[in-house]
C-alpha cells in the first residue's frame, strides 16, 4: 500500500506530502519489522503486531480518502468539460511509476508483495471491480464472500483451471480472485483470459506485476467514464 501511495504521488496526511511522507511511513514500517524478535512468544509479537496493524489502518484510511476526493472531484466535473479519451486505459498504465517507487524506497521480496497486496481494503477492491459482486449471493461483505464469486467467474471467463492454480500459487488466492475480477471488469478487452491471466502470473514471479497500480488504474478508468456522462440532474 506504502508503494501505492508513493507512485501515485498522494498526500500521506500528517506524515507530509507525497513522497516525503510515503517515505516517512515506510520508515516506520521498517522499524517495525527490524524490531521483531528471532524467538518472539505471543508476549513479545502482540506489541508488534498492534503496531503494524495500527501503521497499515492508517495508511489504508489514506489512500481510501484520496479515492473518495478522487471521486468527489470527478462528480462536479460532469458539469464541465468532458474528457476526451479514446484509447482503452491499460491495466499497467501506472506500473512504469510504480517500479521508480520501489526503486526508492527498496524493492520488496515477491513474497512480501504478495503479503502486502492482501491489505488492501475490500471496499477499495469492489470499487474497482464491482461487476464480480453480480455474481456473490447476497452481496459481497466479507472477502470469502469474494472468493467465492471470484471461483464461479472464473471457468466463465473461459480460465482454466491449471491456470487459475499457478496464478494462486505465485500471487497466493486472494490476489489471484482479485486478478480474476479485474479481468472481469476489462469485458471485451481482454481477448483471452486464461492467457491474460497466465502473462500476469509471470510477471508476477518475476516482480514486475503489483495489484496497487491495477487497482487504481481500473477506479481512475471508472471515474472518467462518469465524467464522460452528461449532467442530467
Amino acid at each position: 500500500m506504502i508503494a501505492t501511495g508513493l507512485a501515485e504521488g498522494v498526500a500521506a496526511g500528517a506524515e507530509g506530502q507525497g513522497a516525503k511522507g510515503w517515505l516517512d511511513l515506510h520508515q516506520r514500517y521498517r522499524d517495525l519489522v527490524a524490531g521483531l524478535p528471532r524467538m518472539g512468544g505471543p508476549a513479545e509479537l502482540a506489541p508488534v503486531a498492534q503496531a503494524l496493524s495500527t501503521l497499515a489502518d492508517e495508511v489504508a484510511n489514506i489512500l481510501e480518502n484520496h479515492v473518495k476526493t478522487r471521486n468527489m472531484d470527478a462528480s462536479e466535473s460532469q458539469s464541465g468539460a468532458h474528457i476526451q479519451n479514446s484509447k482503452p486505459d491499460s491495466l499497467y498504465d501506472l506500473e512504469p511509476r510504480l517500479q521508480t517507487s520501489r526503486a526508492t524506497i527498496g524493492a520488496p521480496s515477491a513474497k512480501a508483495a504478495s503479503s502486502a497486496a492482501r491489505s488492501y481494503p475490500l471496499g477499495m477492491v469492489l470499487q474497482a471491480c464491482p461487476d464480480i459482486i453480480d455474481y456473490a449471493r447476497g452481496g459481497i461483505a466479507h472477502w470469502r464472500d469474494f472468493q467465492a464469486a471470484a471461483a464461479l467467474v472464473r471457468p466463465l471467463l473461459g480460465i482454466s483451471p491449471s491456470a487459475y492454480e499457478e496464478a494462486c500459487a505465485v500471487m497466493g488466492e486472494i490476489e489471484a480472485g482479485v486478478v480474476v475480477a479485474a479481468i472481469l471488469q476489462r469485458g471485451s478487452a481482454i481477448g483471452s483470459a486464461g492467457g491474460y491471466l497466465r502473462e500476469l502470473t509471470r510477471k508476477a514471479q518475476a516482480g514486475q506485476f503489483s495489484l496497487g497500480p491495477m487497482l487504481m488504474a481500473l477506479i481512475g478508468s471508472r471515474e472518467r467514464a462518469k465524467a464522460r456522462l452528461p449532467n442530467t440532474a
